[in-house]
């Protein structure tokens, strides 16, 4: 689902990211968040924030093999 950015704050991208435009940025909401890209910032993808904290999780562990995708099913 996307939606307006307003509904979000707290907007930061990551800090590897530099001064390049080219990068995701995420946003508060409430009980999701809001993800989008510098290059198109007026589209907001909405995730749980339940959701993200599990990818985020992932991110950070640094996971090398296919992710289960078979509960998405």
């Amino acid at each position: 689902m996307a939606t307006n950015r307003e509904q979000f704050t707290d907007w930061r991208k990551s800090s590897l990211s530099g001064d390049d435009k080219d990068c995701v940025e995420a946003g508060r909401g409430v009980g999701v968040v809001g993800v989008a890209d510098t290059k198109l910032p007026e589209r907001v993808l909405v995730v749980e924030r339940c959701d993200w904290a599990e990818f985020l999780a992932a991110v950070k562990l640094d996971l090398r093999q296919p992710a289960d995708v078979s509960r998405l099913a």
